[in-house]
This record gives structure tokens, C-alpha cells and sequence, in this order.
């Protein structure tokens, strides 16, 4: 009698097992690799560091929730952060999932109250910029402004097209396409499979939330796509493994 295959442990590495400070070292790391700061001086960025605070949260923990007071913007040092829209008639939607480096928050800037909701979806470091420093720096440094202008008007044009695809689109191409876009941001070769295995943790119900269906129907086109041989998945992680034929899902 042949014993049965052992169950593939989840592949995708915690950042850290408990919540940890951000260290002033890796803060300015971050803040050196930012697109939106390139061009700014050691000094300067010294100067951007000091008004910057660190915190850190465990998985599962809220960042800040639809409807509190929107006085800080955020960037990623560690970790990833999951942004959920909920309407009234109880519908939740996943927007985004940032990664470290990005820049999250923003409408601070523009709103009194958070629109979204922001969830650490791993161990996460976060480093917060009250409004009026952010501003204060925008008004010192015009290019930098011109770069936050435009990163926030990519976003605007990314969930607008997010939004007219996903009319008339089938559930298994609105899982393709958001299995590929999550590869992009956040895959790494899968030594195991030979494809690439998403770092994130995510759950079915989390997919069904990127999605804007059910985690029935996510199952099934999962189901789906494993026996097809296009991703491979376990407990909380997927690998793609055909990038292709997920592609030609989505066309």
C-alpha cells in the first residue's frame, strides 16, 4: 500500500515572529530606496528621518480603520499591508496590497477620515508621517511633490481600470489576474515547484476580497487551476506555475 504525498509545509517565510521596533538604520534604507525621494541629500533624508516614527504590528492587527481620523501617511519598511473598502450593504473589497516600500495613507492629505481600511496581513514595520510634516516637506521640495502627484494619480487610474474590467469579467479571470499581479509585486522562484511562489499570506477569503466574489467560488476556480497544472497551492500560499495559461485567461 503506497503511503500518502506529506503535505507541503507553507513555503512563505514570516517576516518576524512577533511585532519589532524599525531600527533608525533600516528606516533610512527605506526611505533611500523610495522612488519618491530620489535626488535628496544624506542630510536631507536625515532630516525626513527625524520627523518619522516607527510602529510595528503583529498579523492580523488594524493599521487604522475606514472612518478614523486621517492625520498620517504610511510607508512600508517590513511586512505587507492588505487596504479593504467596505460599503454599507456589508461588501468588502480588498483595493490593494502594499509591500515595503510603499506609500500608503494618502488621502490624509485630501480627507478628514480614512475611505479604506489597512490590515497587516504579516508581521509589518510601518513608518508614520503626520500631514502637516508631509506637507511641509512637499512645499520644500517641488519635485518631490510632482512625484507624489503622479504616483497618486496612478493609483486613481489603476483602481478605474480594475473597476471596468471586472464588469463581465468571469470569476476565474478576475483570480488569473490577480494571482499574476500579486506574482509581479510579490513573487520569488519556487525552488520546489519551478514556479513562482507568491510571498504573501494570503487566505481564500482574502482572494475572494481582491476578487469581489465568494470563497465558494475562489475554491472551485482554484480547484480549477490546480488540475490544470497552472498554479500550485497549499494552506495559505500559491505558486504560479504557468504564467501563460493564466494569462490567456484573462485575454
Amino acid at each position: 500500500m503506497s503511503l500518502p504525498t506529506p503535505r507541503r509545509r507553507t513555503p512563505v517565510r514570516a517576516s518576524l515572529a512577533q511585532p519589532h521596533d524599525c531600527p533608525r538604520p533600516l528606516r533610512r534604507r527605506i526611505l533611500a530606496a523610495l522612488p519618491l525621494v530620489e535626488g535628496l541629500t544624506p542630510d536631507q533624508l536625515d532630516a525626513l528621518d527625524e520627523r518619522i516614527l516607527s510602529f510595528s504590528w503583529a498579523a492580523g492587527d488594524a493599521l487604522y480603520t475606514a472612518g478614523d481620523a486621517a492625520g498620517h501617511i504610511y510607508i512600508v519598511a517590513s511586512g505587507q499591508v492588505k487596504l479593504a473598502h467596505s460599503w454599507i450593504d456589508g461588501r468588502r473589497r480588498i483595493v490593494d496590497v502594499v509591500g515595503p516600500g510603499d506609500l500608503f495613507g494618502g488621502e490624509a492629505m485630501v480627507e478628514q477620515f480614512y475611505l479604506d481600511s489597512a490590515d497587516a496581513l504579516s508581521t509589518t514595520c510601518a513608518l508614520r508621517l503626520a500631514v502637516a510634516d508631509f506637507r511641509a516637506i512637499l512645499v520644500e521640495h517641488p519635485d518631490l511633490a510632482l512625484r507624489v502627484l503622479d504616483n497618486t494619480t496612478r493609483q486613481l487610474a489603476q483602481c478605474r481600470q480594475d473597476a471596468a474590467r471586472h464588469v463581465g469579467q468571469s470569476t476565474a479571470s478576475r483570480v488569473a489576474e490577480t494571482l499574476l499581479r500579486l506574482a509581479d509585486k510579490f513573487g520569488q522562484p519556487d525552488d520546489e515547484t519551478g514556479g513562482t511562489l507568491i510571498n504573501l499570506t494570503f487566505t481564500r477569503e482574502d482572494l475572494a476580497e481582491m476578487t469581489g466574489t465568494t470563497p465558494e467560488s475562489v475554491s472551485r476556480v482554484m480547484s480549477r487551476l490546480r488540475a490544470d497544472g497552472l498554479v500550485s497551492s497549499g494552506r495559505r500560499w500559491t505558486s504560479v506555475l504557468d504564467r501563460a495559461g493564466l494569462a490567456a485567461l484573462t485575454a
